[in-house]
């Protein structure tokens, strides 16, 4: 028998790579000796290039940036191969960066995440992934092309820094400077959210609050987004409000589709092909997967969805140990998963599940393998 391990982290308390760990503890106490392949893994936000780098077996490298206010900070990428390489924005421009009392979508940046990727660039990589979410900034992406060489110019002509109070004051883009690179690289977004650039569901309403921004701050950046999004338009041709995702991380898609002709996608399916899931799913007979709280969202770009569907393609049964189960988590059966199984083993406070989290996630994967155990023994 061959088994399969790919869990999300539970997060705050079993890392992805632990449940590697204890899944395989309790597969050889319940079955004895088999195989089994366990690999971490991630949906393209916080600890993507962690899961990445472990399941390709990577190194990270270490580069010294700006953070979102322009605050140094040492970052770092995976290197997957010699021409791959993955990152997160949000180790260089992530909100967790930025002190609640100091948290002003009008004054962070993408620069920092733009000095990664050049610094990934100056490495001689041509395939890069980056992901994404958790961003402290709504700049549009004007930070992240400036580190890149664009230049963002006012009605006089001059330079702008490229942060969010600057959106409004954009009147030309220079890209002549564009790095050579850059334009030559292949990149990949890992995104998946829909939301447009502008608008009620744009980058600017949808999520600025939660970056710091007052109803005030967020009308003056709306106002801001939609000029910038006008001159985008006047200068390429190009309405970043018809393509889904250029509102993700305050703007940065719309740079990334727009001045890097960056291919947006899915981030668990990105991070499965990077690991080449579909090559480990050769001759296994179950794959097991998982998350801390399972509910109708995670039907939507998430760990346990992408799994799913993915090792249904090939017809293998997925079972799956979660911390929780909220509203509508059936729907997930619809996605490959062929059961579920919770950690707690009964009535507890939260904070008690999440104290002894290691504990009893070994012991649900046990009662989980003895139940699958149980069916192979049916006639």
């Amino acid at each position: 028998m061959k088994l399969v391990f790919a869990s999300d982290s539970f997060k705050g308390t079993v890392s992805s790579e632990q449940t590697v760990e204890l899944l395989t503890r309790a597969a050889h106490e319940v079955f004895g000796p088999c195989e089994t392949v366990g690999v971490p893994v991630a949906d393209g936000g916080e600890g993507t290039t962690d899961a990445v780098v472990l399941a390709r077996k990577g190194t990270k490298v270490y580069a010294d940036v700006h953070g979102p206010l322009m605050e140094n900070v040492r970052a770092y990428y995976g290197k997957l191969s010699e021409k791959e390489a993955v990152l997160e924005m949000a180790q260089a421009s992530g909100l967790p960066m930025v002190p609640e009392e100091l948290r002003n979508p009008l004054n962070t940046t993408t620069y920092g995440t733009g000095e990664l990727v050049k610094a990934i660039l100056d490495a001689g990589f041509t395939d890069i992934s980056i992901a994404i979410g958790g961003s402290a900034t709504n700049d549009g992406g004007m930070g992240f092309a400036s580190a890149l060489g664009v230049r963002f110019l006012d009605a006089d002509g001059n330079v702008l820094e490229g942060k969010g109070s600057e959106l409004e004051k954009v009147a030309s883009i220079d890209m002549s400077g564009l790095d050579e690179r850059a334009k030559k690289a292949r990149f990949t977004v890992m995104c998946d959210v829909t939301n447009p650039l502008c608008g009620k569901d744009g980058a600017t309403y949808t999520f600025g609050k939660q970056k710091g921004g007052t109803p005030e701050i967020l009308d003056r950046l709306e106002k801001g987004m939609c000029s910038y999004r006008d001159v985008i338009i006047k200068e390429f041709g190009i309405n970043p409000d018809d393509t889904p995702g250029t509102g993700a991380a305050g703007g940065l898609g719309a740079a990334l589709k727009i001045f890097l002709n960056a291919e947006m996608k899915s981030g668990i399916e990105t991070v499965l092909d990077l690991i080449d899931f579909d090559g480990l799913l050769r001759g296994v007979d179950l794959v097991v997967t998982g998350e801390g709280r399972t509910d109708w969202q995670s039907c939507f770009g998430k760990v346990m969805q992408g799994v799913g569907d993915r090792a249904k393609k090939h017809e293998i049964p997925v079972t799956a140990l979660c911390g929780g189960l909220g509203e509508g988590y059936e729907q997930i059966f619809e996605h490959g998963i062929d059961s579920i199984m919770t950690t707690v083993d009964g009535p507890m406070p939260l904070s008690e599940a999440l104290d002894r989290a290691e504990e009893l996630y070994y012991k649900g994967a046990v009662r989980m393998f003895r139940m699958v155990n149980a069916g192979m023994k049916l006639k």
